[in-house]
């Protein structure tokens, strides 16, 4: 979750920023803002891929000591000249926790340091061991998962990792 096209959420609807202006700086905020460390570049030109749907950010221009990007200066949200060729990306460092990622296809893995280890999920309060919550096992006790870029992708490696189809 440390690389990657950078989407933000606005009026309850996902967009991207483009990358006129786009730099390190700009990278900086966010990588501090999902936890990421450093930032490492600034890709544009949709590196990562062109997004769908709105472009809600055009001429970023932060300093790199924002809190988060919303406190950096742009031009009015929805307000840009770009396409989606133009959609802005992020590499970060990392973080010394935990980061998830699918390392195999049927296992949802966490890396620790170098060390890859599956990670022990169960899905509660639902109709059938195959659906409800999503819970993880980590540090000796269980917790929920967050929405937040939750997908059917995801929900995918959950069902397979599980056994679920």
């Amino acid at each position: 979750h440390c690389a990657g096209r950078l989407e933000v959420l606005w009026k309850q609807e996902w967009g991207t920023v483009c990358d006129d202006n786009w730099d390190l700086s700009d990278a900086m905020v966010v990588c501090r803002q999902l936890d990421c460390g450093k930032a490492l570049s600034a890709p544009g030109s949709a590196h990562f891929g062109e997004g769908t749907g709105r472009i809600w950010l055009d001429d970023m221009n932060c300093t790199g000591t924002e809190a988060d990007l919303s406190a950096c200066r742009t031009r009015p949200w929805g307000e840009h000249n770009c396409n989606h060729g133009e959609d802005a990306g992020v590499v970060c460092s990392g973080n010394s926790r935990l980061h998830c990622s699918p390392c195999d296809p049927r296992r949802l893995c966490c890396v620790e340091g170098e060390i890859k280890k599956p990670i022990k999920l169960q899905l509660v309060n639902g109709s059938s061991r195959c659906a409800g919550r999503v819970e993880v096992f980590y540090g000796q006790q269980w917790g929920t998962v967050c929405d937040d870029n939750w997908d059917i992708t995801d929900a995918e490696v959950v069902c397979r990792q599980l056994g679920c189809g």
